[in-house]
């Protein structure tokens, strides 16, 4: 059912102030790991790739093995990432293992001016930083129906320790209480069940869009 309803840095500039009239304002999908917050936005993406597309990060890490700049990351060196996030070129910017990720203005921009709605997948954090800009974006938050749920999600990957189950099951916690704040998320998808769910996504996309036709699934 739906209701309606690492450390980062926000750019504090008019952020994409210029395209937002012409164009469908941007999708924060956000939730905590385990929510299956990425599993509908790939359902999504395959079902209607003409009307989403994904905001390309940028990164500091070198690219692995099968990875294209410009496709799966936008690769760069620290020193081109801080210049930029300096002029305010950022939405938002994190630092994972000693390297710089961030989602571009510009990222944003080569998405919605192909009159595509922006998909931005991130997370909590993002989402506080993304609030201090002007992009204006909707809000759809993913959650299981209980914290017992998400624990269970957790230990079928057969990849989290009893340190980082822990250490996810708290953050998921923690996530979960600024997210409930009203206010904060536009509307609320309960991910219990994966077809419903997919559903109501897909609802709550066409009503914030409702110049998308979108078949119900």
């Amino acid at each position: 059912m739906f209701l309606r309803g690492v450390s980062r840095r926000a750019s504090q500039n008019a952020c994409g102030c210029r395209y937002l009239s012409s164009t469908p304002k941007p999708l924060v999908v956000a939730g905590p790991s385990g929510s299956g917050k990425s599993t509908l936005l790939r359902k999504l993406m395959s079902e209607y790739p003409d009307e989403f597309g994904f905001s390309i990060s940028h990164t500091t890490r070198v690219g692995r093995l099968g990875e294209t700049d410009g496709v799966d990351y936008h690769f760069t060196s620290r020193e081109s990432m801080e210049a930029g996030i300096s002029r305010g070129e950022f939405i938002e910017t994190a630092e994972f293992s000693g390297n710089l990720y961030g989602t571009s203005i510009q990222s944003v921009s080569d998405v919605t001016e192909k009159g595509r709605v922006c998909l931005l997948d991130i997370d909590m954090q993002g989402v506080r930083s993304v609030k201090k800009t002007q992009l204006d974006p909707a809000y759809v938050l993913v959650k299981v129906p209980s914290e017992e749920e998400l624990e269970r999600r957790l230990r079928a990957r057969g990849t989290e320790t009893p340190e980082s189950l822990t250490f996810r099951l708290n953050a998921a916690k923690a996530e979960l209480e600024y997210a409930l704040q009203p206010g904060v998320f536009d509307h609320v998808v309960i991910n219990g069940d994966l077809r419903t769910a997919y559903a109501d996504f897909v609802a709550v996309i066409q009503s914030v869009y409702p110049q998308l036709e979108l078949s119900k699934s």
